[in-house]
């Protein structure tokens, strides 16, 4: 097991990678505990929690709502939790998102720590401390910055997921080697094959690296002020393409955002085809989508509502090169000349 540590401006949030969820007791303190989590993984691993009280919500990002915030509020009023109380959500990404919501908001705000459950969380979601919701269609437009006391990360967890929900992991993994790590990037070149088979020396590497990747950026910006857009990287356009379909994952999204991002700067000068080349060929030996034959002018009018806008203008993340990010300032309307080539 190896331990990291965020340094949040409310509280130090510590990763521990390769710790079982069999010693989840050993972290909580002594006061009340209360557990949410979603009927897939209580059924599969409730007997790792079932000495707690347990508020379970469904699955899909259609439940990743206000309206599941207010049924959780009111179980926990139910429940009598009160400030001394302790929120664990075991899931993934969307189980993390709404209990840091919750638990930051409740009684304004009690302490709570995450169990993550899929590789997306593991390596993406449960870190860095940004917990939210979606309002309508539009992404974790809701939420606030704030850290929880530890994640959990246990490799053996992922031996039940969905060979989808691996991939879509596997995306947000791409992402980290591309922004900050081109070594990262060779070595899953190389072992692509056992990572998407969940070799445990492999995966615990890839968590472990994404991990020290993401905490380095956040322990230096933690507010996204300026160096943590980077992490951004094709999320602007993976989160328009996600608002126009309904069976594409986060990952998948992503991972078409982080090709035509890449082709963005090729287009500018910044990336070398051969490396675009190569990013693309990595992607599809992962198994992961490099074009979607969504309407372009429907992903551009999605991408006009990106939180991320600011006038006419979007922060948009590119590579100049592999492993190296530059985060420019591009108008609506020159992004949608470059996408419509």
């Amino acid at each position: 097991m190896k331990e990291l540590i965020i340094h949040g401006s409310n509280k130090e949030s510590r990763i521990l990678v390769g710790e079982s969820i069999k010693n989840l007791s050993k972290y909580l303190p002594s006061e009340k505990v209360i557990v949410i989590t979603d009927t897939n993984v209580n059924r599969l691993y409730n007997k790792e929690f079932n000495q707690f009280q347990i508020i379970e919500i469904g699955t899909g990002e259609q439940i990743k709502t206000l309206q599941t915030v207010q049924f959780i509020y009111e179980k926990l009023i139910e429940y009598e939790a009160d400030r001394t109380s302790f929120i664990v959500g075991i899931g993934g990404g969307i189980v993390c998102d709404i209990t840091g919501f919750v638990a930051s908001t409740y009684m304004r705000g009690i302490r709570f720590g995450f169990v993550a459950t899929t590789l997306l969380a593991q390596v993406d979601a449960s870190l860095g401390g940004k917990n939210g919701v979606n309002l309508n269609k539009f992404k974790n437009m809701i939420g606030v910055f704030n850290q929880p006391d530890f994640v959990l990360c246990d490799m053996n967890l992922l031996k039940t997921l969905p060979d989808r929900e691996i991939l879509c992991g596997m995306g947000e993994i791409v992402k980290h080697t591309l922004i900050a790590y081109s070594a990262m990037f060779n070595y899953l070149e190389e072992n692509y094959q056992k990572a998407i088979t969940l070799d445990n020396q492999v995966i615990e590497k890839l968590v472990y690296e994404s991990v020290v990747i993401k905490s380095d950026v956040v322990n230096k910006d933690e507010k996204e002020k300026g160096l943590r857009r980077i992490l951004n990287f094709g999320h602007t356009i993976g989160h328009a393409i996600e608002k126009c379909s309904t069976d594409i994952t986060h990952g998948e999204a992503i991972s078409i955002g982080m090709v035509m991002a890449s082709a963005i700067s090729v287009n500018k000068k910044l990336l070398k085809k051969d490396e675009y080349l190569k990013i693309i060929d990595l992607l599809k030996k992962l198994k992961l989508p490099v074009s979607t034959t969504i309407d372009k002018q429907k992903i551009i009018d999605a991408m006009k509502k990106d939180k991320k806008r600011e006038g006419a203008s979007i922060n948009f993340i590119l590579l100049d090169g592999i492993g190296k990010t530059l985060i420019e300032s591009i108008k609506v309307n020159e992004l949608e000349k470059i996408i419509n080539l």
